[in-house]
């Protein structure tokens, strides 16, 4: 039981916490965070207690599902056409003044060009004209940092993210320090599981004609038999934690266009197996991602490189979303002793929240921390941290079995 006087001071700690969530401004630094990097206008405003004052976010998916694809020109285009709207409603939400913001964080890499020129040319011309500070944002550092916004988390831990984009395994071991020990050597693992779905015609499929590619698969996956066709898993015979995708996407096409001939039908119509491909491209990726999973972790364990009392994985990105992979991971981590986290669906994908609680861990620690005239350039490719790929196939750690028996 507490002591009277405690009591009154816990009261009195309570009522300060509800009068900063009350007068926003004034109890903690604020971060406007914007993001452009790919084919999502984001913006948030942040309290430097993470909390979400206000935030909005213009997706282009509909727009790129009808083309079959992200056209950079497109892309830059709706940038352009929304982002002085969505930095204005995330301001507006939040009850902050550009005035009342102690620094602006931007996504300057990596991404497509054109897309990351629209964001950072704003920014630039938003923070001279309020003489707000400027905090250049590496897009993968932020997927990494964004777990820590949701809960504690200690360096260093371990960290897979998994996008449209980009697939990598890295060692966070601060806010701006990072070991890559293994990335992607042709196509991210969302960029196969768009274009398988885009070769299977999933668009006009009855379920899956609002759903991106991704998407699509996981849906279709839970009806189908993963074991109908056995796509080999890639990089099986190379000891090293990096990624290929590019030639499983080509397996998977060779069996489409097998299938097309035995169903006798033309490219763009629905196969009666569109649900067993997708459950068997599904599983593979994710025992690919798995895989590469485990020996990152079992480097780290080697190398001391995982020396929190709690050692954790943390996965994040687009492909972080699908719950089967988040399954395949959780089975690795059960079977290494670590401690799995993902960050909620809404915060896997692109957003300006990311962005800004970046900008906010950054604003803590004084590193990054632009004057407002200094000029910046974006990076379309920007690798996240030291490269020390070379040492982990140098290790040449083999794995030992794990049964990869994955519920849908």
């Amino acid at each position: 039981m507490f002591h009277p006087k405690a009591n009154i001071l816990l009261r009195l700690l309570q009522c300060r916490h509800a009068l900063c969530s009350f007068g926003k401004a004034s109890c903690s630094r604020l971060v406007l965070g914007i993001e452009t990097s790919c084919d999502d206008t984001g913006a948030a405003v942040l309290a430097e207690t993470g909390a979400i004052l206000g935030e909005s976010l213009h997706s282009q998916k509909e727009i790129h599902l009808r083309t079959g694809g992200i056209i950079p020109p497109v892309a830059q285009r709706l940038h352009r056409e929304n982002i002085e709207r969505v930095v204005q409603e995330a301001l507006e939400r939040s009850g902050v003044t550009p005035g009342q913001l102690s620094a602006v964080a931007t996504t300057v890499k990596p991404g497509l060009a054109l897309s990351l020129g629209v964001g950072l040319e704003f920014s630039q011309r938003f923070v001279r004209r309020h003489d707000k500070p400027f905090i250049p944002i590496h897009h993968m550092e932020a997927h990494a940092l964004t777990v820590r916004m949701l809960q504690p988390v200690a360096f260093p831990f371990l960290v897979l993210l998994v996008s449209g984009g980009h697939s990598l395994l890295a060692v966070a071991r601060g806010v701006d320090d990072f070991l890559l020990l293994g990335h992607a050597l042709d196509e991210a693992p969302g960029d196969t599981l768009d274009k398988v779905a885009r070769r299977l015609s999933l668009i006009k499929h009855p379920q899956c004609s609002t759903l991106n590619g991704g998407q699509a698969i996981e849906l279709l996956a839970k009806d189908g038999d993963r074991m109908r066709f056995r796509f080999r898993t890639p990089m099986g015979q190379t000891p090293d934690c990096c990624f290929s995708f590019a030639g499983l996407r080509n397996h998977i096409t060779m069996t489409i266009v097998k299938k097309e001939a035995e169903e006798g039908v033309e490219q763009g119509t629905l196969l009666t197996c569109v649900n067993d491909i997708a459950a068997a491209t599904q599983h593979t990726v994710a025992s690919h991602l798995a895989k590469r999973t485990h020996r990152a972790i079992l480097f780290c364990k080697a190398n001391g490189l995982l020396t929190s009392g709690s050692p954790t994985l943390v996965v994040s990105g687009g492909v972080a979303s699908n719950q089967y992979i988040r399954k395949a991971l959780a089975i690795i981590t059960e079977a290494t002793g670590l401690r799995l986290l993902c960050p909620p669906a809404k915060f896997c994908t692109d957003n300006g929240v990311m962005i800004a609680w970046n900008g906010v861990e950054r604003l803590r620690e004084g590193k990054g921390i632009l004057p407002p005239s200094v000029d910046v350039c974006y990076e379309p490719k920007a690798p996240l941290g030291v490269d020390i790929t070379a040492e982990v196939k140098a290790a040449a750690i083999r794995l030992p079995s794990v049964r990869m028996k994955i519920p849908n």
